[in-house]
């Protein structure tokens, strides 16, 4: 692992800051968040244009909170998951019905019930893409019972937040508590106050400009999931990043975990570089990565010894609206690694 000394990540980082900004002062993005941190602990933040922009404008800062939306997947969920398999309380290779034993339970043949904890963590099922769960009801406990009872159509495998929606009640049902009433970890929230966050977008349901709750819509209705829901500050994803960097914030064994292919694009909980993903084409090839929906994305280059996180609002007011995301991540991952 090399280290990055504190002027080479300054020029770094102001190379790599350009393309926010200018994708700011085109309105692609109402505005966003960029820090990178080295292994070293050498870290720089910096924001750019605007909170909110309706009902009413705010200013991005530092401190704005962000919805991590499946940044939750990685931060909070795939942790867990691990640290349960190396004490010992679940085995990555059975079966989800290992802990939750009445997941289709009127059929005891059905193919849910193979699933395992590391075909969840790796999107190696069959569960399908997307699924309006919130347009069923909005009682958390029902909306429950129906995911565990639906008979789910098998697809090719895909990336599905059912995986981990799935993995998020098996942590309920581990600790008896839902996962709003669990500890976020250290500079996480569930919730913020809305004048200190990001807004998303004007929910065409909820019928307001979200800010400090949840965007996700399953996530909403469940009243908290393993998929999404996840709150912070491009210093607390920073600092969570430096934790996997210097191997304080995980065991060495979920760590390697966090790093070990389960296919061509995707190892326990992470992406890992192919060609077209979020992190530009100059990563390491044991880098590892995850995006959310609402933009904000985390990137972690273990052999080159830093990490970046880049956070937007690029669904306010509106997820329908090419605001050039994809683009944008790579651009500055590129960057990032000296492009």
């Amino acid at each position: 692992m090399t280290s990055v000394l504190s002027t080479d990540l300054q020029q770094l980082f102001d190379r790599a800051f350009q393309p926010l900004a200018t994708a700011v002062s085109t309105k692609r993005i109402p505005g966003g968040v960029l820090g990178i941190v080295a292994s070293n602990g050498h870290r720089i933040v910096r924001a750019i244009g605007s909170a909110q922009l309706v009902p009413k404008q705010r200013p991005m800062s530092v401190d704005t909170w962000f919805d991590l939306a499946s940044l939750t997947k990685v931060i909070f969920t795939t942790p867990r998951i691990l640290a349960l398999a190396e004490d010992g309380v679940i085995d990555l290779d059975a079966p989800l019905i290992s802990v939750l034993p009445d997941l289709r339970q009127y059929d005891q043949s059905a193919w849910e019930r193979k699933v395992t904890f590391r075909q969840c963590l790796g999107h190696q099922t069959t569960f399908p893409a997307v699924e309006p769960i919130y347009t069923y009801g909005r009682d958390p406990d029902l909306l429950r019972t129906f995911i565990l009872q639906r008979e789910w159509r098998a697809r090719e495998p895909v990336y599905s937040d059912i995986n981990f929606i799935l993995l998020g009640f098996a942590l309920e049902r581990l600790s008896g508590m839902t996962i709003r009433e669990m500890d976020p970890g250290p500079g996480f929230a569930w919730s913020t106050e809305p004048d200190a966050s990001a807004a998303t977008e004007d929910c065409t349901w909820r019928h307001r400009v979200l800010s400090g709750e949840v965007h996700d819509d399953n996530c909403s209705a469940l009243q908290g999931a393993g998929h999404a829901g996840l709150f912070g500050t491009a210093a607390s994803v920073l600092d969570f990043a430096q934790g996997l960097l210097d191997g304080t914030g995980a065991s060495e064994r979920s760590i390697a975990l966090m790093r070990t292919p389960l296919s061509a694009t995707r190892t326990h909980g992470w992406e890992h570089p192919y060609d077209g993903w979020s992190g530009g084409a100059l990563c390491s090839p044991g880098a590892i990565g995850h995006t959310g929906f609402t933009g904000t994305g985390l990137w972690i280059d273990f052999d080159k010894g830093k990490a970046w996180t880049l956070l937007t609002n690029r669904i306010h007011p509106t997820r329908h609206f090419d605001s050039g995301i994809a683009q944008l991540r790579q651009t500055i991952g590129d960057l990032v690694n000296g492009l």
